[in-house]
Parts: structure tokens; C-alpha cells; sequence
């Protein structure tokens, strides 16, 4: 089978899985208060990869079988990820209008449905991950982990320092420790957790884990990319936003094909460690690529 064939059909079987435990766990369109919820489910079915959730159970797949256990995890971690983005799109902080190819959650609630939305995803994510059925010791650590690379010291820290350093010429330090904390830690711990709870050797999971920091930079660095080169139709955001807004970037820092062969470079690293690991990093490794020549 053509790998991308392959990688596109596993990806939509456990995006489903994924859908089918957000659709239970969110309240219903129509419970009161309607608003809050309605603008709740928009956001987080627009659409998307679910490539954080993704990465968790292919994590969890390559040690065991039945994915039951580790599934609220992952639907948490979208719900941390949707949060994000609400709150990206506010008019305070990166203002956009469109987000995965629909108009924001904003746009279409007002700005305080939306901000009390992105609220309620990150709150009650947590509660989500008490719902797996997994060791009490292992859920508290899932909820004590998450709060911190969510927190001020992961996405947090990365976005305010992301707003701080608009129209600024900032060094590399400084990129490298936005998009570490701002995007890369959410991917690299759904990996992690999808480990942890199958039990992974030690040895494995800093493996996994080299892996995940890897493909977390170069989602980054192909999303500021997109930005400069990317067709809007195809991305679902406004393009040409970072540059306009005097945003921090791997191309305003490195230049664009730097950038780009820094992407090309991650990418053959984390494929070539993870492959240590034998053949069950397959999709892993089909999906390094995928993230490196994605388009949208």
C-alpha cells in the first residue's frame, strides 16, 4: 500500500475514535446555556488533523493493542490544543478571522462566548483524562504534566513571549524558545503520555520522545512557511498574517530556505532515530514526511 494511502486511512479510523469520546463528553448543542456550548462543539469539529491525539495512540499502538484505555488522554489533548487556538485567533493576540477553513470562534460568538470556550476546553480537559481507565498514580501525573507544558512554563510562557516580541529582532534563542514551549511541547507530550501508559522501557521513551521535540519544530517551521507561501484555500487561515504583524519566525530569523533544509534536516533525524525502534515506528516515520510536504 502507498504509505501516504496507508498513514491517510490510520489517521481517520483513530481521528474517529478520538471524535466519538469529544461527542460524548461535551454537552450537547442544545443544553442550557445553549451559547457557551454551541460555540464549543464549532470549534473543536471544524475540522483539523488531530495530530496531537494521533500521536498519542499510534504512542500507545506500539505496545499495545487496545486503544480504549489511552483515548480520553488523547481527546484531552485535543481539547488543550482547540483551546489554544481559540484563543489565538482573539483580537488581542494573533486577531484572524478564519481558522481551519471556517470563520473563528470569535467571529461567530463574540469575543467573550469565545474566551469563556477556550476557557472550559482547557478546565475541563483535565477532568476528561480522570475518565481513562488507567492507574489513579498515572492519571494524576497525566493531569500534573499537562498542566505544566500548557501552563506558564510550556504554551503559555511560549505565547506571551510570542506577543512580547512582535516588531522586535529577536535572536535565535529566543525563536527556538517560543515555538519549543508554544507548539512543540503540546505535540511531543501526546507521545509521551501514549508511552507512559503502555508502559514504554525507559530507553524507548527518550527515543520517542527525541522524535516528538523533532517533528514539533518542524510542524512550526513548515507552518511559518505556509504562511509565506501557502494558498489560503488550502490552509483554512489567513495567510501573510506573521510577516504584517512583525511575528517571530523560523524565515524573519533564518531566511526562507534555511528554514526550509532546517525542516528537511529534523525531519531525516527523527525518522532516523525512531527507526531504531523496528518496524512498528512505520506510520511514525510516514508521518514525519507527511508533516514536512503537508500544504495545509
Amino acid at each position: 500500500m502507498d504509505p501516504n494511502v496507508l498513514l491517510k486511512k490510520d489517521m481517520k479510523e483513530k481521528q474517529e475514535l478520538v471524535n466519538i469520546i469529544l461527542d460524548r463528553y461535551l454537552p450537547r448543542k442544545d443544553e442550557y446555556p445553549k451559547e457557551i456550548h454551541k460555540a464549543l462543539r464549532y470549534s473543536t469539529f471544524a475540522g483539523g488533523k488531530r495530530l496531537r491525539p494521533y500521536l498519542t495512540l499510534l504512542a500507545y499502538q506500539m505496545y499495545k493493542e487496545d486503544l480504549e484505555p489511552i483515548i480520553p488522554v488523547a481527546a484531552a489533548i485535543e481539547m488543550i490544543h482547540t483551546y489554544t487556538l481559540i484563543h489565538d485567533d482573539l483580537p488581542d493576540i494573533d486577531d484572524d478571522d478564519y481558522r481551519r477553513g471556517k470563520k473563528s470562534c470569535h467571529t461567530v460568538f463574540g469575543e467573550g462566548v469565545a474566551l469563556l470556550a477556550g476557557d472550559s476546553l482547557l478546565i475541563n480537559a483535565f477532568e476528561l483524562i480522570t475518565y481513562a481507565s488507567l492507574s489513579d498514580a498515572l492519571k494524576v501525573q497525566f493531569v500534573r504534566e499537562l498542566a505544566t507544558e500548557s501552563g506558564i512554563k510550556g504554551v503559555i510562557a511560549g505565547q506571551n513571549l510570542d506577543i512580547e516580541s512582535e516588531g522586535k529582532k529577536v535572536d535565535k534563542k529566543t525563536l527556538n524558545y517560543i515555538h519549543n514551549n508554544k507548539t512543540a511541547k503540546l505535540i511531543n507530550i501526546g507521545l509521551r503520555f501514549g508511552a507512559l501508559a503502555a508502559k514504554a522501557p525507559a530507553k524507548e521513551l527518550a527515543i520517542i520522545e527525541d522524535y516528538g521535540s523533532k517533528i514539533g519544530l518542524v510542524f512550526q517551521i513548515v507552518d511559518d512557511l505556509l504562511d509565506i507561501e501557502g494558498i489560503e484555500a488550502k490552509l483554512g487561515k489567513t495567510t501573510g498574517k506573521d510577516e504584517a504583524a512583525g511575528k517571530v519566525t523560523f524565515p524573519s530569523v533564518y531566511g526562507v530556505e534555511t528554514s526550509r533544509e532546517m525542516a528537511r534536516d529534523l525531519t531525516e533525524k527523527a525518522k532516523e532515530n525512531i527507526a531504531v525502534l523496528g518496524e512498528r515506528t512505520l506510520l511514525l516515520r510516514i508521518l514525519a514526511d507527511f508533516l514536512l510536504n503537508r500544504k495545509s
